[in-house]
Formats: structure tokens, sequence, C-alpha cells
């Protein structure tokens, strides 16, 4: 007889979600419950006693963030028309209201949890091997040019979206620091509020903050992006506010939320689901139809909102931005 021995950073079973829900949508809790008109969190009971879903302006409010006027102004920015969809835009709502954000939540009901989280004040501390490192806030954020692009977001678990996000690239950020030729990576990092977020004080074993990292290659690669807008207004904070990393090539993971410090280094970083399951979340995690969740496969994705089904396509569909960094 043989025992599996779970090691403490293990991911406990109980927070996985089986491979039904991505094969048999139709019966996922969250399905069920809207097909019974209920909110996918649940019901809220009303004076009558009865249930109620969750408004747009609900969510909204939930997640929204007070910008300074001279920063609302600078949204929508200009759109870069060489990204494109090839499908359907996710409604906002949907994109809103199903999000990973797990300082917050283990489910995709995050936008309940982030009243507390307070992403103003910000400030990004770039660091390591760079000749010129620094502190940047919310303002010298906003002196980067801004653009919208038009991006397909890709999970590992198989759900995708179609989001116009607005930002930077981070390449215009490590510009201005300097990389030295010693940096090989960059490591990506988050914040680490236990007062703010529940899970980080409810999962004291987890690796906090949540880490990411990339290559200095994908790192200034044109497509990599720095995220501080999405449908044309500022992040909410489900989404990741004041700044997110998006890299469209690669599962969603990679994308790590509200940035706090970017870190530029010779050694290939740890990072959080890497460090928790190794089997399952691959350290480079690009988009490949040809390689298999252990617990599912990656050949088919659905889209928020619609549950369209579409080929998953290696890279995500970009490989003429970044074929080229995984050519021997």
């Amino acid at each position: 007889m043989q025992f599996i021995v779970r090691k403490p950073w293990d991911l406990p079973e109980s927070l996985h979600t089986g491979q039904e829900v991505y094969r048999q949508r139709g019966w996922h809790r969250r399905d069920f419950l809207k097909v019974m008109g209920l909110s996918a969190i649940g019901c809220t009971l009303s004076a009558a006693g009865g249930c109620s879903k969750p408004t747009d302006e609900e969510i909204e409010a939930a997640g929204a963030v007070k910008a300074k006027p001279e920063i609302k102004q600078l949204y929508p920015a200009p759109r870069d028309d060489r990204f494109e969809y090839g499908r359907e835009e996710t409604a906002k709502r949907d994109a809103a209201e199903y999000t990973n954000f797990y300082e917050f939540s283990p489910d995709k009901d995050s936008w309940m949890f982030v009243s507390k989280f307070q992403p103003q004040p910000w400030t990004i501390e770039v660091d390591g091997l760079c000749s010129r490192p620094g502190k940047f806030d919310l303002d010298d954020i906003h002196t980067f040019s801004l653009q919208e692009r038009a991006y397909r977001h890709r999970c590992v678990e198989t759900w995708a979206m179609c989001v116009p996000w607005t930002g930077f690239p981070l390449g215009e950020l490590l510009k201005r620091v300097e990389p030295q030729p010693k940096a090989k990576f960059v490591q990506l990092e988050t914040f680490n509020r236990p007062a703010e977020a529940s899970q980080i004080r409810f999962r004291p074993d987890y690796p906090w903050p949540y880490t990411e990292s990339l290559s200095i290659q994908e790192a200034t690669n044109e497509l990599t992006f720095l995220a501080t807008g999405v449908f044309g207004e500022p992040l909410p904070k489900q989404h990741g506010a004041p700044i997110r990393l998006v890299v469209p090539w690669k599962y969603g993971f990679k994308s790590i939320k509200s940035i706090a410090r970017i870190t530029l280094t010779d050694q290939q970083p740890a990072t959080f689901w890497n460090t928790l399951v190794p089997d399952e979340y691959d350290m480079v995690a690009n988009v490949d139809p040809a390689v298999s969740h252990p617990r599912w496969s990656q050949k088919r994705e659905w889209m928020l909102g619609t549950y369209e089904q579409f080929d998953t396509t290696v890279y995500n569909g970009y490989g003429d931005f970044v074929g080229k960094l995984y050519r021997s």
C-alpha cells in the first residue's frame, strides 16, 4: 500500500477546483446558481425573505478606487491598433465578478473581500541589478505614455476573457532604472498586508507575499504590459489596483496583481504557485495546448460570460511577438 505525505507548503486539495468543473461547465456551482436566478456567491436575504443577485453597480462600487482628477482624465487612453481579440470582448461585469486574487479569496469572488484594501497611496520600489534603483509612486507611473491594448487572457484553469487593458510596456520602466548586464531575471512582488487581505491572515503557511518572475528577455518584450486600467478606467481592486502585470502569452497566474516591488537579479527567483505546487504550475507557464495540466487538458478554453469554446493556440496566439524568445 502506498501513502502520499503532503508537504506543509502543498496546496490543500480542498482549494483545488476539480477537473469536472472545466469539462462539465453546466454543472458548476456558479452556473447552477445562475440558472436558478441567484448570485454566483450565494443569495442575500431581503426583507421579503427572497434572494437578490448583485447588481453591476454593487460590483463596481466594491472594487472602486478614488483616483485623482488629473489621473482620471488620462482614461480612456489611445488604443494600440496592432492588437485585436479575434473574438467578442468580455462584458465588463463578467470580468469584474470572476477573478483570481488569492490574497482575498480562494474562490472567484474576490470582489466581495477587497473593500479594506487601500491601493492609494502606492509606491513601487525597483532595486537589484540596476544602475538607477528607485521608488515610483502613482504620479510617477502616470508620467509614462498610456495606451490601451485589446489582449486575450488565458487562465491555467481553461477559462479565458478578452479585455482592453490600459498601461505601458514594462520595458519602459526598466529602461529608467538601467538594468546591468548581469541582470538575467525580473522578480515582481505584491503587497503583504494581513490587516487588509484576509487570506494572508488565514493562510500564514503560504509563501506571502505573492511573487512572480520573468526572464529579462520576457520582461522587455514589447508585449509585456504594466496595466493601470481596464475598460477605459483605472483598475478596480479585484483586477489588481493600482498596477498589475499582463503577459498575454502566459497563463494568468503569471500576471501578478498590485505590484509593490520589482527586483532585477542574476538568479531565477522562486515564485508563489511554483513553490506551492511545482508539478502543476510551471515556472515558464506559456500557453500550450500540447502540454496538459496534470488534472485536465489545455486543448480547449471557454469564455467568461458566454461560455463559448475555442481551440487553445500556442502562446495564446501571440507567437509572432514572443515565439523567438523560445527558439534555441
